[in-house]
């Protein structure tokens, strides 16, 4: 399993961004994919999940309504569109196979997002 994430940057509070998570090594549209960030000094923090044929994602009170997960099973992709961003979504994103809540055992080594003015 290879999971490698892209993205990240350095952006003012209401900005946005688009992260993508490149995937391989397995069988991509049979997993759930999830986005987890971990900010300095705190754990990992679930951000949003998304199901093998995308109809069906989830997000976390944190995010919802301001970020959106997708996938693209052709291109073995996963993205999250983060919008009207705050300093309190600073954090290391990472990508990871399976759903939300199981341990993240399976994840890449992450892309920083940083939300200052």
């Amino acid at each position: 399993v290879q999971l490698v994430e892209s993205g990240g940057d350095v952006v003012q509070p209401g900005g946005s961004l688009r992260l993508s998570c490149a995937a391989s090594g397995f069988s991509f549209s049979d997993y759930y994919m999830t986005w987890v960030r971990q900010a300095p000094g705190r754990g990992l923090e679930w951000v949003a999940d998304i199901n093998g044929s995308g109809n069906s994602p989830f997000y976390v009170a944190a995010v919802k309504g301001r970020f959106t997960i997708s996938r693209d099973n052709a291109k073995n992709m996963v993205y999250l569109q983060m919008n009207d961003l705050k300093p309190d979504d600073t954090a290391l994103y990472i990508c990871s196979k399976g759903p939300m809540g199981a341990t993240p055992i399976e994840r890449g080594q992450g892309t920083q997002v940083t939300v200052s003015s």
